[in-house]
């Protein structure tokens, strides 16, 4: 197999597990930066491995669309490419599929987009989002599903999860680069009834991950952290567990709890552009005032390049002046923050204390860090 996931502890249904993959080895529970374009925003390679990074995710239609993936395959395939020689994930362009809706249609055969960029046609099939990963050269690509939104009735998550089943199929056909892993997608919003369904015939297929997906969509974090226990069960155990898109980290700590191993987000670099540092005990804005003279770290026991050399002052100032340092600083923190939370929450669980580690840490995160 192109990849191997040994269990190695549990506590409760959480796990921490070690996955090999062609381009190295990590332990789960694991966050995934988020670079779209082949890029994390604002953080360098060589940054990310600094504060923790393992795997990282890439997008298959934006990088089929710029710079195109066939460029990319020329260039010495995704990881020479972005300089990352890391595993990297390359989700299948599925959830343009559910956020691009005024640009495309969709039918059994797949989904055909008018670009976000210059108008020109994109069909993604199953067949082509293969191969489009393929190009690429990713450890782990993802079969093409299609995400219903969480308000859609109940046709479209039915037609959402059949047609979900059939281009998984499709998908594992085409699919023939061996040193390359697919993964399955599980669909069926919030009704457990169509997720077990759909689990169930994508177990036949026999993929060597499973992630959920269609979370995180419009539901509330309620709605999904109840949901999470059921949809994480009616996986194939043996294998990796990935949640898409959920990055919270509320909502990493009850996916954990369900038995989930992998996660990726935007928020971390997206909140670090707009000012805005995760701590264990909430979050900072540094636009506030209140920082202007602050001489503190953001988290005293944070190891990341911010933490070490900058202020709250400097950083408030950076902002202020509308320098580019201040957004690829609090990148820097973010991420760093979410690959430690993924190392606390693999030593609780390991020390079989996860739970306690979790009551605590979400009353920690309760305290809304600005607060006098």
């Amino acid at each position: 197999m192109v990849i191997d996931f040994d269990i190695l502890h549990t506590d409760g249904a959480a796990r921490v597990g070690r996955l090999t993959t062609p381009h190295g080895a990590f332990d789960t529970p694991m966050f995934m930066p988020v670079g779209t374009r082949a890029t994390v925003k604002g953080v360098t390679p060589d940054q990310l491995e600094a504060v923790g990074a393992r795997i990282i995710l890439a997008n298959t239609y934006h990088l089929a669309l710029r710079p195109g993936d066939e460029i990319i395959r020329d260039l010495g395939g995704l990881h020479c490419f972005m300089g990352w020689s890391g595993p990297i994930l390359t989700d299948s362009g599925g959830y343009q599929v559910f956020s691009l809706t005024d640009l495309r249609q969709i039918t059994d055969e797949g989904a055909v987009f008018r670009s976000h960029i210059d108008g020109q046609l994109l069909e993604l099939t199953p067949e082509r989002a293969v191969a489009i990963q393929e190009n690429l050269g990713a450890d782990i690509a993802m079969c093409l599903d299609e995400c219903p939104a969480t308000n859609a009735d109940a046709e479209t998550l039915k037609r959402a999860v059949r047609r979900s089943i059939l281009w998984a199929s499709r998908c594992r056909d085409a699919h023939c680069r061996a040193d390359q892993a697919l993964f399955g997608i599980v669909q069926g919003g919030l009704d457990l009834e169509l997720r077990r369904h759909c689990a169930e015939e994508l177990a036949k297929l026999d993929f060597p991950g499973y992630a959920l997906g269609g979370f995180s969509v419009g539901e509330s974090a309620e709605q999904m952290q109840a949901a999470l226990p059921a949809c994480a069960s009616f996986l194939p155990p043996a294998n990796p567990h990935y949640l898409m898109g959920v990055g919270r980290p509320e909502d990493i700590l009850a996916a954990v709890t369900a038995g989930l191993d992998l996660f990726d987000c935007v928020l971390p670099t997206r909140n670090g552009r707009n000012a805005s540092a995760f701590t264990m005990d909430g979050p900072l804005r540094l636009r506030n005032a209140r920082h202007r003279r602050d001489s503190a770290p953001l988290e005293s026991d944070c190891a990341c390049y911010a933490c070490r050399h900058f202020s709250r002052g400097y950083i408030h100032h950076l902002f202020q002046v509308d320098e580019m340092l201040g957004p690829t600083l609090l990148s820097i923190h973010n991420v760093a923050f979410y690959l430690r939370l993924m190392g606390e929450i693999r030593d609780a669980i390991r020390e079989g204390r996860f739970a306690a580690f979790r009551t605590g840490l979400e009353a920690r995160l309760a305290r809304h860090g600005d607060n006098p």
